[in-house]
């Protein structure tokens, strides 16, 4: 089953949100490491997406690139 990535960052908040499908209310969550917070299919216990706090935090680290604390398999649609 194909679905749409959604994401939206607050920049208010300085949080980045990610989703695999619109957001629902019936998703449970899961903190995992360095300010991430999983969001998981109850039926399937998939993860369904991510929240990342203080995201701009992520942008000061001299890398261009960071590691977060999941793993995903992106397929081609």
């Amino acid at each position: 089953m194909k679905t749409k990535l959604y994401y939206y960052y607050d920049k208010e908040a300085d949080v980045f949100y990610l989703s695999q499908g619109k957001p629902s209310a019936k998703d449970q969550s899961r903190e995992a490491e360095g300010d991430v917070i999983l969001r998981i299919d109850p039926k399937t216990k998939h993860v369904r997406g991510f929240t990342i706090l203080n995201f701009s935090q992520r942008a000061k680290n001299k890398s261009a690139f960071v590691s977060l604390p999941i793993q995903a398999e992106l397929l081609p649609v």
